[in-house]
């Protein structure tokens, strides 16, 4: 049975299995270069993760099966108003959503995108935003089921060595 709950800041190292899979997959989806030390690559996420928890401005929560994590969103809260887009009050916007690959079409992505919308409402808040790599076309099919849709693109120039 897979628990869906709030994760607290002393336990973010267990994030790491499911985030290593994430960034994986980003290596062999994305057009753009990401991070090649996968280590690097963590202890950098892992930062931002605690300075969102510590700080208040966000929250993570964990899927969990006989004690371990198998999927995980982390998610900052950005209040008030918007310079773009017509946010009512505030937004919320999934930095990270993860499962592991030997978990996923178990609908654990969708669960933790229900406690995420459970969550925001708790705060007052209805709007989402998510940053979807290009070439990551089940996220964006997901995420297109849900009612989110395109809104911006980035573009990216990374200097080589």
């Amino acid at each position: 049975m897979v628990e869906i709950s709030p994760l607290p800041a002393e336990r973010i190292d267990e994030l790491r299995p499911a985030f290593l899979a994430l960034h994986r997959h980003h290596q062999e989806v994305s057009m753009v270069p990401v991070h090649e030390d996968e280590q690097l690559a963590w202890r950098l996420r892992r930062q931002v993760y605690a300075d969102t928890l510590a700080g208040e401005r966000g929250f993570a929560l964990a899927a969990e099966e006989d004690g371990l994590v198998i999927g995980y969103a982390v998610v900052f809260v950005h209040p008030g108003a918007d310079d773009t887009f017509p946010y009512r009050n505030g937004h919320g916007e999934i930095y990270s959503l993860s499962v592991l690959p030997e978990q996923r079409g178990r609908g654990i992505g969708s669960r933790l995108l229900d406690r995420v919308d459970e969550e925001l409402a708790a705060r007052g808040i209805a709007d989402l935003a998510i940053g979807v790599l290009t070439g990551n076309d089940g996220a964006i099919r997901l995420y297109e089921r849900r009612g989110l849709m395109p809104g911006e693109l980035m573009l990216y120039r990374i200097a080589g060595d």
